[in-house]
């Protein structure tokens, strides 16, 4: 067969940008490939980024303090096919340019093509990684295929981990991460683990989950907009709901559905098993995200789930399930992509590496706001319904679709006692979605 008619040749303008943290590092800090670099993330990020990498250079590495090792979240690493150089590696999660043409099927479990991760989304994760260099860290990422269980991603970092023996090691991980780097703890021979900071972790499952699988979640939908020939219902039952890490995810415990567990076959969805965790101690503390509109609660009404959104979360995980009894935790108005971009939080985490506490947030929470909106399945589904042409958008919109890929939409909350009826707010798109 001729290369050119082969998919593993198939080379986009993602793919070639797809080098290693170090090398993009490196660029950030000479100035090379300023134009490609400051389009991809933007101007203003790219300055951000540019003067952390300078400052990150500069600053030697603390004999003083453990190796750390970022965990990223659920679709926060690379996923796609490998290649021999000089190609660059085949990036399917996300290229938009592939998903265009249909190869998000590529992800499907069990897969046909052998995806692989293929590095952390940097968008998403860069940031935190230079502030924690800049703190004196040795730091490095953890990329997985986030598509599989959690029970299988802890087992895959738990060998990563044992590699690094006798070395103190730090985890800092957002989001799903989170739930591997417990899985991980959970083996034998992790005594030289010490601090654990949790970023916005679903600790019993974020209702986010039971979006994605009924095609509903934000994320799905823009997805969906790309991808021509694909609605976000079919890309959910074909590619999403083959995900074992979102049954996973799925609500649990003090976080399940209203009269009804998520994991018993008689409430939709069907069962799945439940990774086995290591139980938090002393080493952990935890960040959570408060203040944006999160689904905090679901119930079930005929054939349509009917979703309740408060302030009482990141957007993505309740802060119900972002808290563990005893654990200590610190409270950011932040919504949960930007617990890793922020610089309050970056400093806060060093501190709590450092030493197990931190003044830079609060250690207390109290939502008095008693607002919120009922939504359900079909009102969700008439959001964020029109295709898009990635060929017909500008570099600053293809930038602010990608940057804002993981932001739910936002509604318009009522307090109970201004509500003359049960509220229904409608999904309003953000501008530059």
């Amino acid at each position: 067969m001729p290369r050119d008619n082969s998919l593993l040749d198939r080379v986009t303008p993602y793919d070639r940008f797809a080098s290693g943290d170090a090398q993009i590092e490196e660029w950030l800090a000479s100035g090379v490939r300023r134009r490609e670099l400051s389009d991809y993330f933007g101007p203003a990020e790219y300055r951000s980024l540019s003067a952390l990498a300078r400052r990150a250079g500069t600053v030697r590495v603390s004999e003083s303090v453990p190796r750390v090792l970022i965990v990223p979240g659920i679709m926060g690493s690379q996923l796609g096919l490998a290649r021999a150089a000089p190609l660059p590696n085949d990036i399917v999660w996300l290229d938009p340019l592939d998903i265009q043409h249909g190869r998000l099927a590529a992800l499907r479990v069990p897969a046909s093509a052998p995806i692989v991760p293929l590095g952390v989304v940097l968008f998403s994760y860069l940031r935190l990684k230079l502030h924690l260099r800049a703190a004196g860290f040795a730091v490095e990422f953890h990329d997985y295929d986030w598509r599989l269980s959690i029970v299988e991603s802890g087992r895959a970092l738990a060998e990563r981990l044992r590699a690094l023996r006798p070395a103190r090691v730090a985890l800092v991980a957002h989001s799903m991460g989170g739930l591997v780097s417990r899985a991980a703890l959970a083996h034998e021979d992790m005594g030289h683990i010490g601090r654990v900071v949790l970023l916005g972790t679903p600790n019993c499952g974020s209702f986010a989950a039971v979006q994605a699988l009924r095609g509903t979640y934000s994320v799905v939908r823009k997805v969906a907009l790309l991808a021509q020939e694909t609605s976000a219902e079919s890309l959910a039952a074909e590619v999403f709901n083959t995900f074992p890490s979102l049954y996973d995810l799925l609500p649990w415990g003090s976080c399940r559905v209203a009269g009804g567990d998520l994991f018993d076959p008689r409430s939709w969805p069907a069962a799945g098993p439940r990774p086995r965790l290591a139980p938090p101690d002393e080493r952990f503390a935890i960040i959570a995200g408060v203040g944006a509109e999160t689904v905090t609660a679901v119930r079930r009404r005929s054939d349509q789930f009917l979703y309740t959104f408060t302030r009482g979360g990141d957007g993505t995980v309740p802060l119900l399930s972002a808290v563990l009894p005893g654990v200590r935790s610190a409270y950011a108005r932040a919504a949960h992509s930007d617990l890793t971009r922020s610089p309050v939080v970056a400093a806060a985490v060093v501190d709590l590496l450092r030493a197990g506490h931190t003044r830079r947030l609060p250690s207390r929470w109290a939502n008095a706001a008693r607002a919120s909106a009922e939504v359900s399945d079909g009102e969700l589904r008439r959001t964020l319904a029109e295709k898009i042409d990635w060929a017909a958008l500008s570099p600053k919109e293809r930038r602010l679709f990608l940057e804002n890929l993981n932001e739910p939409p936002h509604l318009r909350l009522r307090a109970p006692q201004r509500a003359v009826a049960p509220h229904r707010a409608v999904a309003r798109s953000r501008k530059g979605r």
